[in-house]
């Protein structure tokens, strides 16, 4: 029998339901996703209904900073708030949130990492195929791909680095804004510092997107037998970056453009969390 106070997740397969014991078989929770993809407010339920069939098992909180009875003042204070988001308002955030006055959500953490690797892998697949169709010379030999980064890079006026920089800093752009419009999203129902935090989150993946990109292309400049930035240097040095993963030119295209949005994740997520640390 859990006690008052306690922290309780209860399995539905592809995620976990969290929410807050309050006595008397009583859990208070963020109804949304409790039973299926419904959206719903902070309700009181029954603990039959917020486990739905399923089991439940109590998370500990040796460091916990509110006492188990203020924690469940904290819960019912909130009851009838009808702002669920799955990224950046769910069940878990608002029982840590109960508990210690921290908005986390383990779930959504793990589900960033693993989305910024996805993206990532596709954003240098795209650009891969990209190149292969852009240029005059068709593929993905060393010309084909010096041609299609040329095409590429000519529709901004530029060559075959600015080729690298359109497809690096597309996509790093696009996961900055996919970030800030789910995870990092604002919210006028959170308190005043994780809206803060998460400002500074969304500011920090566009210049993560930005530096992913200029790093990327001196990455391409430094890694080959030939210095620079050249025709000559270019191919050696995406030959080099390719070669590290056991490929050639397409290999290194895929990886130089994939960096950006992989650092508009990291760096954007990253001070995000920092910043909810710092302030803690």
């Amino acid at each position: 029998m859990p006690q008052i106070g306690d922290h309780l997740k209860s399995s539905r397969g592809l995620y976990s339901h969290h929410g807050l014991y309050v006595g008397n078989q009583v859990v208070v929770h963020y109804s949304g996703l409790a039973d299926g993809l419904q959206s719903g407010p902070i309700e009181e339920v029954s603990l039959k209904e917020f486990c739905a069939g399923n089991d439940f098992e109590v998370v500990p909180h040796p460091n916990r900073r509110y006492s188990r009875t203020e924690s469940t003042k904290r819960a019912r204070s909130r009851l009838g708030e009808d702002a669920y988001s799955l990224t950046g308002n769910n069940c878990e955030h608002f029982v840590n949130w109960c508990l210690d006055g921290n908005h986390v959500s383990r779930q959504v953490d793990s589900g960033t990492a693993a989305a910024s690797g996805s993206l990532s892998a596709s954003a240098g697949i795209a650009s891969r195929a990209a190149v292969a169709s852009a240029g005059s010379v068709a593929g993905l030999s060393g010309s084909g791909v010096m041609s299609g980064l040329a095409t590429i890079g000519g529709t901004v006026g530029g060559g075959a680095v600015a080729g690298l920089g359109v497809l690096g800093g597309s996509g790093g752009l696009a996961a900055a804004s996919l970030i800030n419009s789910t995870v990092l999203k604002d919210d006028e129902s959170l308190d005043s510092d994780e809206r803060e935090s998460r400002s500074i989150g969304r500011k920090a993946t566009y210049a993560g997107a930005a530096a992913g990109t200029a790093g990327s292309i001196a990455a391409v400049s430094a890694a080959g037998s030939v210095a620079g930035l050249s025709g000559a240097g270019i191919t050696s040095g995406l030959a080099a970056i390719g070669g590290s993963v056991g490929g050639g030119m397409a290999a290194g295209v895929a990886l130089t453009t994939a960096a950006p949005v992989a650092a508009a994740a990291v760096v954007g997520y990253g001070l995000y969390k920092a910043v909810k640390w710092f302030k803690g």
